[in-house]
């Protein structure tokens, strides 16, 4: 007995993956911007896959349309969103030949390039090719609906003892009959166009936030389960249900802390033209399945992680709650504001860690931290702020845990007890250290240029122990 079509082919949405960016550095009149590029297949395969589902059996659906013909893959120089926009070139509807080589892009599996059509064509369809040929793994078709101008793209991948034949009279009773056309009607609207949505403008074309904004939105458009909220610098996608409304003040949080972000540490660079996504999963399994879709398995005891490479931050509902999470996005969204505020060079752990912590509370960093033993560590900070990744986490659970609150007293003596010095002469320490890494690229020379000399870090060691013992 044949499965209802909803459970078989739209069963759990697998994660979609933004492009890989490039982050470049322009100076126009005077100011400095960050100019993502992307490689153009890798943006076209973000564009043109509109979702993808497994089955607990196995068997995965991918559904595209291909409305754009495949770039060259050549070493071209990366593009930018709009660039890329401006030169594509529709696939024609007798265009075999780029039909064919979309399908080879997106195929599980090897296709035939000599096609074959179902007996009958199904109502609605001006036409229907499978492309699997004698490979009985997976159902691979493009098809073209009566009432559009463009191809659309499914590929059925099976799980080991399907009746092949049987599956494709699923495909095309079930799917191509009923699934696809209410299907096609959400993915031709998408999801409610919010404020900023390219959408609404009419006369200017989208600048680079508007065109990610509608990327964003269109990796969840088909996934019945999830949500878009957007701010004005911030586009929040989540699947966390009941608990919808959060998303909203997730969403007034994030505007409140990117400018708490911006006065606290400084940046050179205009970041006018970014936008700052934040995917929220319902549940844990689904957020390691991301994890792993964009080859961060080795993140697997976190809660949220921000991803330079795809320009989103991804997190999870966690059991004890909201709060927790809204504390965690703060967390992640500094190291997301930081790392466009620095070119997306990489940051020294005890500005980065230091103050993501010192935000999880609010703008005004937090009530209390315990002072208790603190100055026993004062000869420790030097070399601390001296350390990279790998050294910043390396060591037993104990040893990172120390790496972690001594950068959060940093933060919050630099905030709270530096201004209090006489002179004041760690007062441009943030934002000298910001101008540095733009210039050297090089976390330690920025952390020597913003402290100057030795003498001047030594001096900051003693004010910061004198700063704790007295709390």
């Amino acid at each position: 007995m044949l499965l209802l079509a909803a459970s078989l082919f739209f069963t759990n949405p697998s994660p979609m993956e933004m492009p890989r960016a490039q982050a470049y550095l322009v100076k126009e009149k005077g100011v400095y911007r960050l100019e993502d590029r992307f490689d153009k297949t890798d943006l076209w395969i973000s564009r043109t896959v509109d979702g993808s589902w497994r089955d607990d059996d196995g068997r995965e659906f991918l559904l595209a349309t291909l409305a754009n013909v495949v770039p060259p893959i050549a070493k071209d120089a990366p593009v930018t969103r709009a660039d890329y926009v401006a030169g594509l070139s529709p696939i024609g509807k007798k265009d075999s030949a780029a039909l064919f080589y979309a399908v080879d892009m997106l195929s599980p599996i090897a296709p035939a390039e000599e096609f074959s059509r179902p007996h009958q064509t199904p109502r609605g369809y001006k036409e229907v090719r499978y492309y699997q040929g004698t490979n009985e793994s997976a159902i691979v078709c493009a098809y073209l609906p009566e009432k559009s101008e463009r191809w659309s793209f499914a590929a059925w991948t099976l799980a080991d003892g399907d009746d092949f034949a049987e599956r494709v009279k699923t495909f095309e009773d079930e799917f191509l009959a009923k699934e696809f056309p209410a299907l096609n009607k959400r993915r031709s609207s998408g999801a409610a166009p919010g404020k900023g949505d390219p959408r609404h403008a009419k006369k200017a074309p989208p600048g680079e936030r508007g065109l990610l904004r509608a990327d964003a939105r269109h990796s969840v458009a088909l996934y019945d389960t999830w949500r878009v909220t957007d701010g004005d610098e911030f586009t929040v996608l989540d699947d966390i249900g009941s608990a919808r409304s959060f998303t909203v003040s997730v969403t007034n949080d994030l505007k409140r802390m990117r400018a708490a972000y911006a006065a606290t540490v400084p940046s050179p660079i205009d970041g006018s033209n970014v936008l700052c996504v934040a995917r929220i999963f319902a549940s844990r399994k689904e957020y390691l399945d991301a994890l792993e879709a964009n080859d961060h398995d080795d993140m697997e005891w976190s809660a949220a992680y921000w991803s330079p490479k795809r320009r989103e931050l991804v997190a999870y509902l966690p059991p004890d709650g909201s709060e927790k999470l809204l504390e965690t996005i703060r967390h992640e969204a500094f190291h997301q504001y930081l790392s466009y505020a620095t070119s997306m060079i990489p940051t020294s752990p005890w500005l980065n860690e230091g103050y993501a912590q010192y935000f999880e509370k609010g703008p005004d960093g937090p009530d209390f931290v315990d002072p208790a033993d603190l100055v026993t560590f004062a000869e420790q900070l030097p070399s601390l702020m001296a350390m990279d990744y790998d050294e910043f986490y390396e060591g037993t659970d104990r040893e990172r845990q120390l790496k972690y609150r001594l950068a959060l007293t940093i933060a919050v003596f630099l905030e709270k007890g530096a201004p209090e010095v006489r002179f004041a002469p760690f007062k441009d320490v943030k934002r000298d250290y910001v101008d540095a890494l733009i210039k050297t690229k090089d976390m330690r020379q920025a952390t020597a240029a913003a402290f100057k000399t030795e003498d001047n870090m030594k001096l900051f060691v003693s004010e910061w122990a004198k700063y704790w013992k007295e709390q």
